[in-house]
């Protein structure tokens, strides 16, 4: 079945008013999320993002049993497999300059499922920090731009590090590396991805050790395997880092993934 991008707002239809609104929102926060059989693997973790991130931004969160309500009628009468992505803004903008508490607002897009990549990736690193990057934002001018930079260099991606020299997350992507023992997350800031949570329970489940800890590039060896994870791919092997060969361990790969898929879906 082809599935035909839709926006709702607030559980009905956009109009033009509300999708020339969106199309020009920069203060707002969002997640996204694949969508099988009408269920999603860590609804239960964006929700508490989204609740959070909202109290942080607005002054108010926004209910989890709202954003169901919302997801439900964007998901009603349509195929069961898709591409989800909600974004919680708000058209009192000179109330929110202000410092004024607000009500969220609730958008809803509907898309194409996606399928998971496979092919290890190239990585470029740079030095690049997001503003709060603890919160999935609407400021991703500069995730594209340095996406974009390293597919001009001849890599797939970019690899940030802070202004310290500490690796902390990819365009789009947490990180993680593994040594054959155990898993390390970089403790730069970063965003909290909900597939890395999802890794990290599932990790925990089956007895495999990890932690966090400083990761810099002189660290990266060719005994390391990496992995890039998301909402679409979540355990994509790395090949490289800046023309550093790193190991791409298929049993590593089935391993994480393993760990990952722990996690049930939840029914929205």
């Amino acid at each position: 079945m082809v599935v035909i991008e839709r926006v709702e707002v607030n559980g009905a239809e956009a109009d033009g008013e509300d999708l020339r609104f969106l199309a020009r929102a920069s203060y707002a926060h969002f997640s996204s999320m694949q969508v099988r059989g009408g269920a999603v693997r860590g609804l239960d973790l964006h929700l508490g993002r989204l609740e959070e991130s909202a109290r942080e931004l607005f002054g108010r969160g926004v209910d989890g049993e709202r954003v169901r309500s919302c997801l439900r009628h964007a998901l009603a009468g349509g195929p069961g497999d898709v591409s989800v992505r909600v974004t919680v803004f708000s058209r009192r903008v000179d109330a929110v300059a202000r410092g004024e508490d607000v009500e969220p607002e609730i958008a809803v897009t509907t898309s194409a499922p996606v399928e998971a990549e496979s092919v290890p990736v190239r990585l470029r690193s740079v030095a690049y920090e997001r503003d709060m990057p603890h919160i999935k934002h609407a400021g991703t001018f500069g995730l594209v731009h340095h996406r974009r930079q390293a597919a001009l260099a001849g890599y797939d991606d970019a690899l940030f590090t802070d202004r310290q020299g500490r690796i902390s997350e990819a365009s789009v992507w947490n990180v993680c590396f593994y040594d054959g023992e155990r898993v390390v997350r970089p403790e730069a800031p970063a965003l909290p991805g909900i597939t890395m949570q999802l890794l990290r329970r599932g990790l925990e489940a089956k007895g495999v050790p990890s932690e966090q800890r400083e990761l810099r590039l002189s660290d990266l060896t060719p005994r390391l395997s990496a992995f890039l994870t998301n909402s679409i791919s979540p355990i994509l092997p790395v090949a490289s880092v800046d023309g550093v060969r790193l190991t791409v361990d298929p049993g590593a790969t089935a391993l994480l993934l393993a760990c990952y898929e722990t996690n049930p879906w939840q029914p929205v």
